[in-house]
Formats: C-alpha cells, sequence, structure tokens
C-alpha cells in the first residue's frame, strides 16, 4: 500500500477497557500511521461499553493531534466492508465463565492451574469463543476477504487452528507473552533490550528462548541468562529451566496449564476474586470515570499505549517496511519450528512487509519439549473436528489426551456437566 492510500482497520471488541482502549491510543499515537489516511471502525456489541470507548477514543484524538477517523458500530457488518486490517478480542461474560472454567474441573478431580490457554478448562473456553470468532471470520470472507485479520482472542493457539482450518481467510495470531519474556531476559542480564539477540520458537504460551546473545558482537550469552533464571524466575519457570536447559515463558501458570505437575509449584486457588481480595472489599472503581464525567482532561495516562505490537505490524505493511517482528502466531505449514506438524500453530518472529507476515524459522525444538507442543496439537486438532463434527466423542477423546486429566469416568461426568451448565454459549453435541 503506497503512503496517502486510504487504510481502512476495524477493532471489533473495543468495548474492552483495557485491550480496546490501549489498542485505540496505538492507533492514534503511532508515528508512522500519520503518513497515511486512516479509518478506525469500532466494533462492540456492547452498546455502553462501545460509547465509552468512543468518547474517551476522541478525547486522545485531540490530545495526540491524530488526523485518523473514527467511526462506531454494534453492527460489524457494516464496519467491515472495505476493510484492510481487522483485529479481534472478543468473549462473552468472561470472568464469571473463566472462573467455572477453572472451578469445575477442580471439583472433579482433575488439578489443573489457570484454566485459560490449557488444561481441561480451556477446551470450554475454545467451544465458545469458536462461537464468536468463526462467524466474524465468515463475514470478512464475504466482505473483506483480502483484509489481513489479526486475533488476541484467547486460547490463542486453538483460536488460531480454527480460523487457518474452518475458514478461509488470512489471519495471524498475537500475544505479549514473548514481549514480557524479551524484557524480563534483558532485566535480568541488566541489558538494553536493542543490544540483545533474542530468538523465541513454540507455541503460544509454551514458547522457549533459543538464542541470547549480544546483537554487536555475536557472543553468546545463554549460560549468564540460565544463571539469573535460578535467581529471578519464578519457581516453574526455574525448574524447566532446570531439566530441560531452556528458559519457558516467565509465568508459572501460563505455562504450567499445560503441565500435568504444574499444581506443584503453583497450587489450586482461583487466581482472582475472593482469593485475592478481603471478603467485603469493593472491586477498584474503573480509572476512566473522571475523564468520561469531564472531570479529568485527556492527559498522557488517558493516553498511554497499549504495549501490544499490533499496529507495528499494521504500519510495517503499510510502508513496506520488511521489518523483523518478534512474535507472531501461524501455522506451521512452512516448518518454521522444524519438528512440529505442518497444521500446528506456532510462535516465532517473521519479517512484515507490504506482502504480509513472513514467519522465520527458528529450527528444531529439543526432542522433549517439541512432545509437550506435538500433544497440544494433537489435543487442538480433535477439539477443532470435533466443533466441526458436532462430536461429542471427539470432545472426549480431546480431553484424555490432556496431561491434567486421569479418569475417562470423571472426564465424562465433567463434560456432560460442563456442556449443560454452559450451553446457552455452546453449540449442541452429540
Amino acid at each position: 500500500m503506497s503512503s496517502g492510500k486510504p487504510v481502512t482497520i476495524v477493532l471489533i471488541g473495543a468495548g474492552s477497557a483495557s485491550f480496546g482502549l490501549g489498542t485505540v491510543a496505538d492507533v492514534l499515537g503511532h508515528a508512522a500511521l500519520r503518513r497515511h489516511d486512516v479509518t478506525l471502525r469500532l466494533v462492540d456489541i456492547d452498546e455502553e461499553a462501545l460509547g465509552k470507548t468512543a468518547r474517551l477514543a476522541e478525547m486522545i484524538r485531540a490530545y495526540r493531534g491524530s488526523r485518523v477517523r473514527l467511526e462506531k458500530t454494534i453492527d460489524r457488518r457494516e464496519a467491515l466492508p472495505g476493510a484492510d486490517f481487522v483485529i479481534t478480542a472478543v468473549t462473552r461474560d468472561r470472568m464469571a465463565l473463566w472462573e467455572q472454567d477453572f472451578r469445575v474441573p477442580l471439583a472433579f478431580g482433575f488439578k489443573h492451574c489457570l484454566g485459560e490457554n490449557g488444561g481441561p478448562g480451556a477446551l470450554f473456553h475454545a467451544l465458545r469463543n469458536y462461537e464468536i470468532i468463526l462467524p466474524i471470520c465468515r463475514d470478512v470472507e464475504g466482505l473483506c476477504p483480502d483484509a489481513l485479520v489479526m486475533n488476541f482472542t484467547n486460547p490463542e493457539s486453538r483460536i488460531l487452528m480454527a480460523m487457518c482450518h474452518l475458514t478461509r481467510v488470512r489471519a495471524v495470531g498475537l500475544c505479549h507473552g514473548v514481549l514480557m519474556a524479551r524484557g524480563d531476559v534483558a532485566r535480568w542480564l541488566g541489558r538494553d533490550l536493542a543490544g540483545l539477540d533474542i530468538v523465541t520458537g513454540g507455541m503460544n504460551h509454551l514458547f522457549w528462548v533459543l538464542r541470547v546473545a549480544d546483537r554487536a558482537s555475536g557472543r553468546d550469552l545463554y549460560d549468564e541468562l540460565r544463571q539469573q533464571v535460578r535467581t529471578h524466575a519464578p519457581p516453574l519457570v526455574r525448574k524447566l529451566a532446570e531439566v530441560f536447559d531452556l528458559l519457558v515463558f516467565p509465568s508459572d501458570d501460563h505455562v504450567g496449564e499445560y503441565l500435568a505437575f504444574a499444581t506443584e509449584f503453583t497450587g489450586t486457588l482461583w487466581p482472582y476474586g475472593r482469593e485475592r481480595r478481603p471478603a467485603g472489599d469493593a472491586p477498584p472503581p474503573d480509572w476512566r470515570e473522571p475523564y468520561l464525567a469531564g472531570a479529568k482532561a485527556a492527559d498522557d495516562r488517558l493516553a498511554q499505549p497499549g504495549g501490544e505490537i499490533v499496529v507495528d505490524l499494521i504500519a510495517d505493511v503499510l510502508d513496506d517496511a520488511g521489518r523483523w517482528e518478534p512474535t507472531v502466531n501461524v501455522l506451521n505449514t512452512g516448518g518454521w519450528v522444524e519438528n512440529l506438524p505442518p497444521e500446528a500453530v506456532v510462535e516465532v518472529p517473521a519479517v512484515v512487509d507490504a506482502a504480509g507476515v513472513h514467519p522465520e524459522k527458528v529450527g528444531p525444538l529439543p526432542e522433549a519439549l517439541a512432545a509437550l507442543c506435538r500433544t497440544q496439537v494433537s489435543i487442538q486438532r480433535l477439539l477443532v473436528e470435533a466443533y466441526r463434527t458436532r462430536s461429542r466423542k471427539l470432545l472426549l477423546q480431546a480431553l484424555l489426551l490432556d496431561p491434567c486429566v486421569d479418569s475417562v469416568a470423571r472426564a465424562e461426568a465433567m463434560l456432560n456437566h460442563m456442556l449443560e451448565l454452559q450451553k446457552a454459549y455452546l453449540p449442541r453435541f452429540e
């Protein structure tokens, strides 16, 4: 796309108080987008939440002196025609259902942590969000088939696998996990991130730091990093680095979702809600309210960047930048991770230019780590096929492959219970 050409970005899930507003701030404040004629269309089915984001967006727009045009609608089919980029971050009743995803498997005797992206709870999280994201993709197919869809909806790898195998959209998945890991590595080494050559590879929330070197000299710094991991990393990440020699995503709860033994390190308390807030304490106030009420003028706090790289990728495409980006989620069709199957969703670096996203080959993972990832790929393939065919038997197979599931009878009982409990959000499985 040449400079000055009209560009339309559609943000679906704009009503989110954190992600939606942060992405808006990124679009309105990104220097490279000032060279283009940008329209940002805000979409959310929650009209009240959408209205708040739109009002705050106008304040940020004026504060930044941005020329981006802002539009809003509760109907995505109004927003999608002519879109060049579609950003998706969608869910329904997130916290209440997430708590079910965590507590119900635990009640049936399955020790797991977090229940968001891996483990038995993530199966239902994925199914619910398939019901939302796949209709969006079908609208994209019909209304803006050339658009690049950039997904943040979790469980990231399970969602992207369904998008890529069940629809024809051009899609990549994005997550800030690698960005957090890169920041931790730089901080632990006491170095500036720009001076480090860091390469990661694997799966979303189960990726591994494969190379750490001094960018100028090429000197390998991994032994220094291992020493720092012993001091700074959380317990499960520290143990995994000790056993497997490589640093995994530096958050025990996220990486622990894929491991049967994670609760030895994380425990089994629900990480939100009552266990984290004394009984009777009210939730914290919405920090946006003084701005919405007119009691506070737009400032750097309101216009703070969201910290994701989605707008950087958009700028890379628009400017034909050919820039290296540290992380994207894509199908492994080019053997980007050599010893994972082509149908896997992998998280690897990429070069981004006007032709799109070009993943980088990172070589093979050590066999033990590849085996951990392959199990998740098999679970995801079964889950996608179960959703496509509405097969309860395939759902059970996917559950029984999960490392945290150790009983057929309890898995069947839990599956039946959850399908009934969340039936308002799910299709019917036979």
